[in-house]
């Protein structure tokens, strides 16, 4: 039964309406009003159960949708209904099915096929997009939004020609075309442009820009444009003259900076000696033009060399320390790439401390010119960022330690205290520093999460807890799950990272997807504004968030937490049931009996403090109506049956939206060799291969890889060989299965370039290869560090805990020997001291 009576008709109505405007409830009671006279209505069933799906019901939902359906199978209603459920659970698949269902049903539902193409472009389904947009367009051809959507389909399917015939069409069809300038006329004219400029035909986007000038509210855009436009057609004197225009307006923007020195022909990054000459007298021009412009007195410094940077650099910065400003370091430590500017800078700054010392002046001319007591200040606080950039924690503090002694209340010393001492190893001593920061200023929220971010680096979660929600509200039931639902991504992954670092690796976990949860989140967030930017017009923003969101996963943040999940899950793989850790490695069986006992009797005296504070946490939770958190230990991880099909869902987005990144495939080597996946491990070698052919990490999977398959031997399909042989030669080039002879020529090429990490990577390789009789060398490889000063640059602390972990795994008797060289060139290390 379809038609109803006029009475219950009107109250259908009613109740779409109550579901447009979020009225559940009151739908909900209209919903069984009808079903009580008409219990096999199809489409009341199914919008009673739309309602029970945003009511949090969700098997309810299904259930009725499902028998709304079974009552009526060719309602369209019933159809997209099914697909509005299925599409609030973000199942999307099935969503598309039902939603494609309801189109065969019903061909001219604007609404339906409304929804259905917001899901298409929302799952990145760009052709089916554009046929449905096609659809719409022809139903109704005055909608602007449709001409529109159909372009933007146009355009990311990589077709601007077409989008532009597009709005050209929908341009030509306009009769009323505002005579001041409308917003959303004027964003549509410029989205226009930017699609004429995405065809490369920079002549016609110029003269686009003069026929809708007129029609612009964004005047900035049209000047930007413009100059663009003509330094791409090669018009120099008219682009010059258009970034003049710009920098009149805005002083300070580096890109115009950029534009106007390639529109006078010094365009190249390499100057010649004639071109920096003239490059940096334009700039002085600048500078006499616009003498409040930072940018112009920053930017010679980028061109400059030899003596011309030295004169430069020194009245930039005299300039900036007799001001005060805190971020100098910051904004020049970019130069620091050049190692003769480095030098200069570092003469300068001693020169300028010395003098002040001498005769509270930046010189030592007999100059009368008393320079103000801060001057001193900010030339200690330079200096001690200097030198912790080039990693010399000692002469670093005993600036920074001078900065406090002269001025002991400004809270960023003891933050760039905190900073040396984290790089140098102590991790406690940074706490405390940016702890005597936080105490300074209790009313910033920044410094807050900064101490709290510390005191995660030094394991001490009671007190980073305590800390972080300080600047939470009050009323709050549970501040640190609030903090959670704002989506601090940087807690959640400090926090998984101290929890891995303990061997908490449940918790950890439970922290890493939380995370990926945020990304998820910031993912579907996008699907509002589907609808949203097409209404209001806010077209160049909207492909601008298209882009973001296709290549969001390559975020830092997302593939530190990936990483580190990652890890965690093959160490649940390598180590079920709680099997020999990391601490473990390199003892002996009575060690690890002694160890593990040890180690049990700990985790019982916390399990038992842990029960305790859960209990307390609960009984004040619940007085807050708060809600409790049913796995505090974060089991539903740690205790997974599948940790590597885990791992792989955390994998499969970069997979797709981060290929560019080397981490991506050497992620996915260490659970494909796990898996025994032998050409989806050597699929993912290719593609590191193709990154970085020279990265210490990918020559030790070469090496597991090759023995791997040296093992499988005669097992190998004769197909799966037949690959692994074509793609051979192109991995380990002419060595063929000489596995020694591979390691020692990469060996041999990065001794040359000092590269610990490569080192580290030669001497886990030699190991595999051979592990009872390349002990002695794989020892030697890794000393090699401690015994030439190339290696310094990159003998890092990192690298160096690296090594010795290497060094305990072999239980190597040289282990002793290497911590003491490691503990002087790191001296406040804790991770070193015995």
């Amino acid at each position: 039964m379809r038609e109803l009576p006029q009475k219950e008709a009107n109250l259908f109505k009613q109740i779409l309406k109550c579901y447009e405007n979020k009225e559940y409830k009151k739908g909900f009671k209209g919903a069984e009003q009808i079903l009580k006279r008409f219990p096999e209505h199809g489409e009341t069933l199914a919008l009673k159960g739309l309602f029970y799906s945003h009511l949090d019901k969700k098997e309810e939902a299904y259930e009725f949708v499902k028998k709304g359906l079974r009552y009526d199978l060719k309602s369209a209603v019933c159809w997209h209904v099914f697909g509005l459920v299925y599409r609030s659970d973000k199942n999307y698949e099935e969503a598309l099915k039902c939603y494609s269902q309801a189109v065969k049903i019903d061909k001219e539902n604007l609404q339906i096929m409304r929804d259905y193409s917001l899901l298409q472009i929302h799952t990145r389904n760009y052709e089916a997009f554009a046929d449905t947009r096609h659809q719409l367009l022809e139903l109704r051809p005055q909608n602007r939004q449709f001409w529109i959507g159909l372009a933007i389909a146009y355009q990311m399917m990589g077709k601007p020609d077409l989008s532009t015939e597009v709005l050209a069409a929908y341009e030509g069809t306009l009769k009323d075309i505002p005579s001041k300038p409308d917003y959303e006329h004027s964003e549509m004219l410029l989205y226009h442009n930017s699609l004429i400029e995405e065809t490369g035909d920079y002549q016609a986007a110029l003269d686009h820009l003069g026929t809708i000038e007129a029609h612009v509210c964004d005047m900035k855009s049209i000047r930007e444009k413009r100059a663009q436009y003509l330094l791409a057609l090669g018009r120099q004197e008219q682009a010059e003259a258009a970034y003049r225009v710009l920098l009149a307006q805005n002083p300070d923007n580096f890109a115009y900076f950029d534009g106007l020195r390639k529109s006078v022909g010094l365009g190249s990054e390499t100057l010649s000696a004639e071109e920096q000459v003239k490059t940096l007298e334009m700039f002085k021009q600048l500078q006499q033009e616009y003498p409040r412009s930072n940018a112009a007195k920053r930017l010679p410094l980028r061109y400059a060399t030899g003596e011309a940077f030295e004169r430069i650099a020194d009245e930039y910065l005299r300039n900036m320390l007799r001001k005060g400003v805190p971020s100098l370091f910051v904004n020049i430590k970019t130069l620091y790439a050049d190692k003769a500017k480095e030098q200069t800078v570092e003469k300068l700054a001693m020169g300028y401390l010395a003098a002040l010392d001498k005769s509270k002046s930046f010189d030592n001319s007999g100059s009368s010119t008393v320079e103000p007591p801060t001057a001193l200040l900010w030339t200690l606080y330079f200096l001690a960022q200097h030198f912790d950039f080039r990693r010399n924690s000692d002469q670093a503090l005993a600036y920074i330690n001078r900065a406090i002694e002269h001025t002991p209340t400004l809270v960023e010393l003891y933050m760039t205290k905190g900073r040396i001492l984290k790089h140098a190893g102590d991790f406690v001593g940074a706490m405390n520093a940016v702890n005597e920061a936080r105490e300074l200023d209790l009313q910033d929220r920044f410094i807050n999460s900064k101490c709290t971010k510390y005191m995660l680096r030094a394991d001490n979660m009671a007190e980073a807890e305590k800390t972080v929600v300080m600047f939470a509200r009050a009323d709050l039931a549970d501040p640190l799950n609030d903090l959670v639902e704002m989506q601090g991504t940087w807690f959640s992954l400090e926090c998984g990272e101290s929890h891995e670092r303990q061997n908490q690796l449940g918790r950890a976990l439970k922290r890493f997807h939380q995370v990926e949860k945020h990304f998820n989140d910031f993912t579907e967030d996008q699907f509002d504004f589907h609808m949203y930017c097409l209404r209001k017009m806010t077209l160049r923003a909207y492909i601008s968030l298209l882009k973001l969101e296709d290549q969001l996963r390559s975020h830092p943040y997302y593939v530190r937490a990936a990483q580190n999940a990652v890890r965690c899950y093959v160490a649940l793989f390598d180590r079920p049931d709680g099997g020999d850790s990391e601490e473990m490695e390199g003892m002996t069986e009575a060690e690890k009996k002694k160890f593990r006992s040890k180690q049990r009797k700990a985790e019982l005296k916390a399990q038992k403090e842990a029960e305790e504070k859960k209990v307390l946490a609960a009984q004040e939770i619940t007085k807050k109506g708060g809600k409790i958190d049913q796995d505090p230990e974060g089991l539903k991880y740690s205790k997974t049956e599948d940790p590597l099909g885990e791992a792989l869902k955390l994998l499969k987005p970069l997979q797709e939206l981060a290929t560019e990144r080397i981490e991506t495939h050497l992620m996915g080597f260490e659970i494909y060799i796990r898996k025994n996946k032998l050409l989806l491990a050597l699929k993912a070698l290719l593609k590191s291969h193709k990154i970085d052919a020279n990265s210490a990490t990918l020559h030790e999977q070469l090496v597991r890889f090759a023995l791997a398959v040296q093992k499988a031997g005669d097992s190998l399909k004769p197909t799966v060989k037949s690959v692994i042989d074509n793609h051979w030669n192109t991995l380990y080039q002419s060595y063929g299965k000489d596995l020694s002879g591979f390691t020692a020529a990469f060996l041999e090429k990065n001794k040359e370039e000092g590269s610990v990490p490569h080192l580290v990577s030669a001497a886990i390789a030699v190991s595999l290869i051979d592990p009872v009789n390349n002990k002695a060398k794989a020892e030697d490889i890794l000393f090699l560090m401690a015994d030439s000063d190339k290696y310094e640059s990159t003998r890092s602390l990192e690298n160096c805990l690296l090594a010795k972990k290497m060094l305990k795994s072999l239980r190597s008797s040289r282990l002793q020997e290497f911590t003491a060289k490691a503990a002087k060139w790191f001296p406040k290390a804790t991770a070193l001291q015995s």
